[in-house]
């Protein structure tokens, strides 16, 4: 049996609001192409996946944990964007030295169940990180989310899923600034810390180093054909 083709879209340093824009015209085709395979014009798979880092800071959070007026009056003091996104989790930072991958996938043609993509996500994840030589790194049993390092998060996950067809995804420090991290609760995790690849490997790990395992391992777990397309508006 054939294995699904799955479009990737290398965005590279764009603002976050532009890896949300492209990622939800990737949800519509996702959605026109539900039952007919690859766009019959274009030739282009109907899932897809939307990688990026981000050009600036900017703080995110989901269906819950919008920061207060006074908070996020500070939070802009510091030079950062703030973005509400439709995806779940409490507030997080996005920033340059991130790999951010959004995952446009039809989970009832995978007979996926939510979860279940959730914790292939942390499988993902994991299996990079071994590869890079973090063997230490671990998922949580729920209600935690995202992969760890002790007890500090190297990769949040939020997602959101309409219509069985998901959106939003993962984001992995490689070498990011994580004193940004330092002016709110990650996630809305108190006592918890986050850490990056850099600083547990102890060398410069760039978003471009973990971008040809982070698909080799994407590939694996979801047990696809990868299909190279720069161009968003395509």
């Amino acid at each position: 049996m054939s294995r699904a083709p799955v479009r990737v879209l290398r965005l590279g340093l764009r603002p976050y609001a532009e890896a949300l824009q492209v990622q939800e015209r990737c949800v519509g085709a996702a959605r026109a192409a539900r039952g007919c395979g690859p766009d019959p014009v274009s030739g282009l798979p109907g899932e897809s996946v939307v990688l990026s880092e981000p050009s600036g800071p900017v703080y995110a959070w989901g269906l819950r944990g919008a920061p207060e007026a006074e908070a996020a009056a500070r939070l802009r003091a510091r030079g950062a964007g703030l973005a509400a996104a439709r995806r779940g989790g409490r507030i997080t930072f996005h920033g340059p030295g991130q790999l951010l991958a959004f995952p446009v996938l039809d989970l009832r043609r995978r007979r996926l169940p939510l979860r279940g993509y959730v914790a292939a996500l942390e499988g993902l994840v994991l299996r990079l990180c071994r590869r890079l030589g973090l063997a230490a790194a671990r998922a949580l049993p729920p209600p935690f989310t995202g992969v760890w390092m002790g007890d500090s998060k190297i990769c949040a996950i939020g997602v959101h899923c309409g219509n069985h067809i998901t959106s939003h995804g993962l984001a992995l420090n490689c070498c990011t600034d994580l004193t940004w991290f330092d002016h709110i609760v990650p996630c809305g995790l108190e006592g918890k810390g986050v850490t990056s690849l850099s600083r547990e490997l102890g060398r410069h790990v760039t978003v471009d180093h973990v971008l040809e395992p982070f698909l080799d391992a994407f590939q694996e777990v979801f047990d696809c054909t990868l299909v190279f397309s720069e161009d968003p508006g395509d």
